[in-house]
């Protein structure tokens, strides 16, 4: 799949979810102009509202007639073309959601955890009630300011800072302040970040030098596979997500297993067969 080809051509997968689940909430400002503010619902587990001493860690909103707990105000936009994607919600950054909500419990708040990139933010904001987090993406169509409107707007429900910093998976190197903090980083986490191969080399190569770098340390990968029926196969395949698997399976020192989706689903979207999530582990060093 060739970047320059695609990248005029407009995606509605994002737009069609929440119109079918009328999450839209029009009447709320948005720092972009072409931004929507939706409110996502979302149940807490048990053990993350009360603390040892029955007082409540994360406060509930009186949501009266509703089946759920709590929800996050996210902006984002609808459709954009392939080089904006990060600007959409993805059904990977919502299954990172769900994952964070049932183990969040058992993260260290002594350490920081690290997204790639973090779009408009909704994996970080969940991850951040439990944890410090480090959120980054490439800077463009005004990202980070989304990204910073959306913490502020969820601040009721983080318990730990987000830190957001520019990281771009084509640079040559990381940047100086990540590759400071990586001895206290030992959990990266990425959301439906596939869906061209030049990228993919770039996400890799990045993988490659985050994992290479001790202590050990893990990244969680969400994925969605897209599946496309290509003339040569004369079949459907998922051409960006078989990519991606053998550009990682030729790394070498890493352990990579496929997580089961048996924990709760805490957020209302389609969880669907095609969603999976990876561990790749730096072997000991």
């Amino acid at each position: 799949m060739d970047l320059e080809v695609m990248e005029d051509e407009i995606y509605e997968i994002s737009s069609e979810l929440y119109e079918e689940y009328d999450y839209t909430s029009k009447s709320k400002p948005s720092v972009n102009p072409k931004g929507i503010v939706s409110q996502l619902p979302f149940n807490l587990p048990a053990y993350s509202i009360t603390d040892k001493e029955g007082d409540m860690l994360i406060p509930r909103r009186n949501r009266k007639k509703s089946e759920y707990d709590e929800f996050l105000d996210i902006e984002h936009i609808g459709s954009t073309n392939l080089r904006l994607v990060g600007l959409q919600i993805w059904r990977g950054a919502l299954l990172l959601a769900d994952w964070f909500l049932h183990h969040g419990h058992s993260l260290s708040q002594n350490d920081f955890i690290l997204e790639l990139g973090s779009g408009v933010g909704l994996s970080s904001i969940v991850a951040s009630m439990f944890t410090p987090v480090i959120c980054t993406d490439v800077d463009r169509a005004d990202i980070f300011k989304t990204i910073r409107a959306n913490v502020m707007r969820n601040a009721h429900l983080s318990k730990y800072p987000v830190e957001i910093l520019e990281l771009d998976f084509t640079a040559e190197q990381l940047p100086e302040k990540i590759s400071a903090l990586l001895p206290k980083i030992k959990l990266i986490f990425a959301a439906d970040v596939i869906y061209d191969d030049h990228l993919t080399e770039a996400f890799v190569k990045t993988v490659k030098r985050l994992l290479d770098i001790p202590p050990q340390r893990s990244i969680l990968i969400a994925l969605e596979k897209r599946y496309v029926f290509t003339i040569s196969d004369c079949d459907t395949c998922a051409p960006c997500y078989d990519y991606f698997l053998e550009s990682i399976k030729s790394l070498s020192n890493v352990i990579m297993e496929e997580v089961p989706l048996d924990f709760p689903q805490y957020f209302k979207y389609d969880r669907c067969k095609e969603l999976v999530l990876w561990k790749i582990t730096s072997k000991n060093q």
